[in-house]
């Protein structure tokens, strides 16, 4: 079976298209909280999505004499505006740095992808283009980046309310786009080390099992034999603690210690069982990740990539290796999906403005709650179940009136090991449908959805993504504070 699915790559990189993990190339899996080890297989560059894709409506052509428009965070704060010679663009000293990789053009950001918009004129004046109001808060992006640069936490943090609405997407190194002179495209600074993190696709290790959770449990596999390491067709499977845990192997493994426990054994045989083409069908129809899954953000297209060339592929997918990839942003709109049971479009833009008065709303944004993938009601609450002990073990504690889900996830691909936590702090009061007029007021019924992924771990001693909990209990005491 040849299954294949490429997403887009930056303008300035080629696709490499890596041999199967079938091939005797293929080493030992490195998944979920596990020692480095050798790569379970040949793995394909980081992969950046570049579509963009502008869903609010523009009533008037733009005029090429237009004044462009600025750009405002949630609470009316000028992120972005025009210089005095009305083309170059100008980045409010307080959160240049913080915002650069998300909004500047150099970064290929918000200020190109809605070009259309910020240069249609002003009903009220033609010679202005229209502004933008994002939902993201300049405060905690600011607050969110201090830390992170503090405390040399190379990656990124994406924060997602329930409505869909991204209130934060941090990405450190960033850079001061007032100091550059040319503000063209770059694909240095929108895909290199200054790039945005969270838009760019990586090996997501086991936050995929939020995914393959469920999809054991619609297919009634609730227990394997797991003796800690798997060797079929010449290639080793293992789990993390398959070397320090011996005495616990073997063991007949339940579906829900699989999951919290994170074995790599019980997944690969679950996917094994199931067969590829359910498990594609079941990505696709409760998640909407697949090859013809693309979700059409304001900001552009998530794309998701999953590769199937033999049995070894397959069960390696099951952990979130092999060729499987995906972007934070995605792991947001999913760690909400595995919370409240539906998948929802992520969205920056919450109105349109006037260029002059930011408070002065002339136009809608784009649509908050728009479902787009659920979970089957019978197989919820085992996966709640699930995210919550891994929420406990891994010892990050919310405020009363929260619950706190998770799973952490530890990939090795081509750029070395990355760290994840995908978590929900779930407010008790959150029906998961609610409409916001303000933001103002969230945190009293609000939940937030944050997904840290670490790409040094190295630098702080770290093996295994529990072990940057620590790290990601700050932050999020940085998002529930507001």
């Amino acid at each position: 079976m040849k299954i294949k699915r490429f997403a887009a790559f930056a303008a300035s990189l080629a696709l490499l298209a890596g041999t199967a993990s079938c091939s005797s190339s293929v080493g030992q899996a490195n998944t979920d909280d596990t020692p480095s080890a050798a790569t379970s297989a040949t793995t394909v560059p980081a992969e950046t999505t570049t579509a963009q894709v502008t869903t609010v409506p523009a009533e008037t052509k733009p005029a090429a004499n237009v004044r462009k428009g600025s750009i405002f965070d949630v609470k009316g704060k000028l992120l972005v505006s025009a210089g005095e010679d009305g083309k170059r663009r100008v980045f409010a000293d307080n959160y240049a740095v913080s915002f650069a990789n998300i909004i500047a053009p150099m970064s290929e950001g918000f200020d190109l992808t809605f070009d259309k918009q910020l240069t249609t004129p002003m009903a009220s004046d033609s010679s202005l283009g229209q502004s933008i109001k994002l939902t993201l808060d300049g405060d905690v992006q600011n607050e969110i980046y201090s830390y992170m640069e503090s405390n040399n936490i190379v990656g990124t943090v994406v924060v997602l309310r329930t409505d869909g609405s991204i209130m934060a997407q941090v990405n450190y190194p960033s850079y001061d786009p007032n100091a550059v002179a040319d503000q063209s495209p770059n694909d240095d600074l929108a895909w290199g080390d200054t790039g945005n993190k969270a838009f760019s696709n990586y090996e997501p290790g086991s936050c995929f099992k939020i995914m393959s959770e469920v999809i054991a449990d619609k297919h009634g596999v609730y227990s394997v034999h797991d003796d800690g390491t798997w060797e079929v067709g010449g290639f080793p499977i293992v789990n993390w603690d398959h070397e320090t845990n011996k005495g616990s192997y073997p063991i007949e493994r339940s579906l829900s210690s699989a999951f919290v426990n994170s074995s790599n054994i019980f997944f690969a045989k679950a996917f094994d069982q199931i067969g590829a083409d359910a498990v594609l069908a079941d990505l696709s129809s409760i998640f909407h990740f697949g090859a013809d899954d693309n979700i059409k953000c304001d900001f552009g297209e998530l794309n998701n990539n999953i590769e199937i060339y033999c049995d070894d592929d397959l069960r390696r997918s099951a952990f979130g290796q092999s060729y499987v990839l995906t972007c934070p942003i995605y792991l947001a709109a999913l760690g909400r999906e595995a919370a409240f049971g539906d998948m929802v479009t992520p969205f920056v833009v919450k109105d349109i403005v006037d260029t002059n008065d930011s408070s002065v709303k002339i136009g809608s944004g784009s649509a908050d709650n728009e479902v787009i993938a659920s979970i089957p009601v019978d197989y919820r609450q085992n996966l709640l179940n699930g995210m919550s002990a891994v929420g406990s073990d891994i010892g990050v504690y919310v405020p009363g009136g929260y619950s706190f889900y998770a799973k952490t996830g530890t990939a090795e691909g081509w750029k070395g090991d990355f760290l994840y936590i995908t978590g929900c702090a779930r407010n008790n009061n959150d029906s998961g449908s609610s409409h916001w007029d303000s933001y103002d007021s969230y945190g009293e019924t609000g939940s937030y959805v944050m997904v840290m992924e670490i790409q040094n771990p190295a630098a702080h001693g770290f093996e295994f993504a529990s072990q940057s909990a620590g790290i990601y209990s700050s932050i999020l005491n940085i998002v529930i504070g507001r």
